[in-house]
C-alpha cells in the first residue's frame, strides 16, 4: 500500500465522510469529505498556476486559518508540490528568507500583506478554489518530498528540514479498528501553523479517531473553558503554555476531571511542572514527547515519574539511542554526552544539502543537539541543549538544572538561564525571570542556595513581565543575550 498523506485523507473520506476532522473555535468545522472535495479543487487551481511536480509553495496562515490550511497542504500533495508551512507570527524578514531560500513557486495564504515570493504569485485559498472541483491525476509516491518545515532559529538562521511522505505518515494507520487517541472525541491543543509540533497535530488530524480541536490564540481562560464544553480527552501543549494554565489557576474556574491524557512537547517539561500538572489536571496522564525537526518520527516517551523527574523516556528498542563522547564513541551509562536518535523510517534531511558531511545527520541517526545521559535502566536524562551549557571558570553548567530549581519557587512562572561574558570566568550566569513578586538578586540566590552548587548560582537576575519567544513558544534566549550586553554598554 502506497503510505501517502493523500492516501491517508483519501481513506477517511471513504471511511469517514461526515466525520468532523478539524475544529476551529469561534470559526467552524472541517469534515472528512469536506477536506477531501475541497483539496481537490485547490489542487486543480494551484496546477492551472502552473505548479509543477516537487515545487514548493509556500503556505503562511494564522490561528484562524487552520482548516484552510489542513485543505491548502493537503492539495499541495495532491498536485504533486511541497509544502512549506509558515506561521503569521514569522517576522517578515524571516518569511522573506524560508520564501526565498527553498524557491518557492508560489504563497497560498489567509490574507496577509507584504510578503511575495521572489519571482513567484500569490493566492488565497478562495482564488484556487473557485475553479472546477474533481480528483486530479498526478502520482506522486512514498518517496516524493512532501514537506519542507524551517526549524525555530532560536540560535542563528532557520534551517529547512526535508520529509518525504514515508516519512510524514509512518506509524499512521489505514484501518479504522486501531486509530489513536480513541478515548477522546476531540484533541485540543493551540500550536501555530508552521511548527513541529503544528505539523504533528496536522498528521493526528489525518489518522487519529478524536477530532483535531484548535483555538486562533492560546490564553488559559479559553483553553480551560474549551476543556470543560467539549469535555476533552486529550490535550497537548507546550511547557510554556503548561506554566500559563498553572499561573491561570484554570481548575479553580473549569472543569477539567475529562482529561486523560495531558501531552507535552518542544522542550522538556520542569519537573515542578510535570508535579503540579498531576494536581491540577487529576485524571490525566502526564506525558513528556521527546523529538526534534529534524528528527520526526523518532521520539521518545516518557510519563511522568517522581522517581525519574529529569528523565524524557527510553526507546522501544535500546539500540535506537547512543550518547556520544568528545571523540563520537558511545559513552558508558551515567556518562553525559551528544544524545542521537535513530529515525525508523527514512530520515529527513537539510533542504540543499546531502547528509554527507552533515554534523546532524548520520545515516538513519540524527543528532538531537542536546547533551544527556543514560541511567543503568536505559532513560534518558537530558544536562541541557548544547549550545545553552554556560562554560563557567572551570565548571560546565547546566541551564536546565537552574531552570528547574527557579521553577520551584512559587511566584516564578517562566524563566530561561542563560551566560553572558564574565572577565573573569569566561561566562557568567544570567537568570530571567517572570514573577508575581518582585525579587532582587540577593533573593533568588538564598532560594537556590540549598538547591544549587556556588558556581550555578546566577550573578545576575532579569525580572520581566514576558519571556521572548517564538512561533513554536520556545524562548529565544539569544534576544535575553543581546538584551544584557546592550544594557551593559549602555
Amino acid at each position: 500500500m502506497m503510505r501517502t498523506t493523500t492516501r491517508l485523507l483519501a481513506t477517511r473520506a471513504e471511511e469517514d465522510p461526515e466525520r468532523t476532522a478539524v475544529v476551529v473555535d469561534g470559526v467552524g468545522s472541517l469534515t472528512f469529505r469536506e477536506w477531501e472535495t475541497r483539496s481537490d479543487a485547490v489542487a486543480r487551481g494551484l496546477l492551472e498556476r502552473g505548479l509543477g511536480a516537487g515545487d514548493r509553495v509556500g503556505l503562511l496562515f494564522g490561528g484562524r486559518g487552520w482548516m484552510d490550511f489542513a485543505v491548502a497542504y493537503c492539495a499541495v500533495h495532491k498536485a504533486g508540490g511541497v509544502a512549506v508551512p509558515l506561521s503569521d507570527r514569522f517576522p517578515p524578514a524571516e518569511l522573506a528568507f524560508m520564501l526565498s531560500d527553498c524557491a518557492v513557486s508560489g504563497l497560498v495564504h489567509d490574507g496577509v500583506q507584504g510578503v511575495t515570493p521572489p519571482g513567484g504569485w500569490t493566492a488565497t485559498i478562495e482564488d484556487l478554489e473557485a475553479g472546477p472541483g474533481g480528483p486530479v491525476d498526478v502520482r506522486i509516491t512514498e518517496a516524493s518530498l512532501a514537506q519542507i518545515l524551517y526549524t525555530s532559529g532560536t540560535t542563528g538562521k532557520p534551517k529547512g528540514v526535508a520529509a518525504s511522505h514515508a516519512n510524514l505518515t509512518y506509524g499512521c494507520t489505514y484501518s479504522g479498528r486501531r486509530r489513536p487517541l480513541a478515548h477522546s472525541r476531540h484533541f485540543l491543543h493551540a500550536f501555530p501553523v508552521g511548527t513541529n509540533a503544528g505539523q504533528t497535530m496536522l498528521l493526528n488530524a489525518l489518522d487519529a479517531k478524536a477530532s483535531a480541536l484548535t483555538l486562533p490564540l492560546f490564553t488559559p481562560a479559553r483553553f480551560g473553558r474549551l476543556i470543560e464544553s467539549q469535555a476533552v480527552g486529550t490535550v497537548f501543549v507546550v511547557p510554556t503554555m503548561a506554566s500559563e494554565l498553572l499561573k491561570g489557576r484554570i481548575n479553580e474556574r473549569y472543569d477539567l476531571s475529562s482529561v486523560r491524557l495531558f501531552g507535552s512537547t518542544a522542550a522538556a517539561l520542569p519537573p515542578p511542572v510535570a508535579v503540579a500538572l498531576g494536581e491540577v489536571f487529576p485524571n490525566a496522564t502526564i506525558v513528556n514527547y521527546y523529538t526534534s525537526t529534524e528528527a520526526a518520527p523518532a521520539q521518545m516517551i516518557m510519563i511522568f515519574d517522581p522517581a525519574r523527574p529529569t528523565s524524557v523516556g527510553r526507546p522501544a528498542s535500546p539500540g535506537d539511542i547512543r550518547i556520544a563522547g568528545e571523540a563520537g564513541g558511545v559513552v558508558p551509562a551515567g556518562e553525559p554526552g551528544e544524545v542521537w536518535l535513530r529515525s525508523p523510517t527514512v530520515p529527513r534531511a537539510y533542504y540543499g544539502d546531502g547528509q554527507a558531511g552533515s554534523p546532524v545527520f548520520r545515516g538513519s541517526w540524527v543528532r538531537m543537539g542536546d547533551i544527556g545521559y543514560l541511567d543503568g535502566e536505559g532513560y534518558l536524562h537530558l544536562v541541557d541543549r548544547d549550545h545553552d551549557i554556560i562554560k563557567s571558570g572551570a565548571f560546565k553548567i547546566s541551564t536546565m538544572k537552574i531552570e528547574a530549581a527557579l521553577h520551584e519557587h512559587p511566584a516564578v512562572s517562566d524563566t530561561a538561564v542563560f551566560g553572558v561574558p564574565h572577565a573573569d570566568l569566561g561566562t557568567q550566569v544570567v537568570a530571567a525571570i517572570v514573577s508575581s513578586a518582585a525579587l532582587s538578586l540577593r533573593d533568588v540566590r538564598t532560594f537556590l542556595a540549598p538547591r544549587l552548587a556556588e558556581h550555578e548560582l546566577p550573578r545576575q537576575v532579569l525580572i520581566l513581565d514576558s519571556l521572548p519567544k517564538n512561533a513554536g513558544g520556545k524562548v529565544i534566549k539569544r534576544e535575553l543575550r543581546e538584551l544584557v550586553l546592550s544594557s551593559a554598554d549602555s
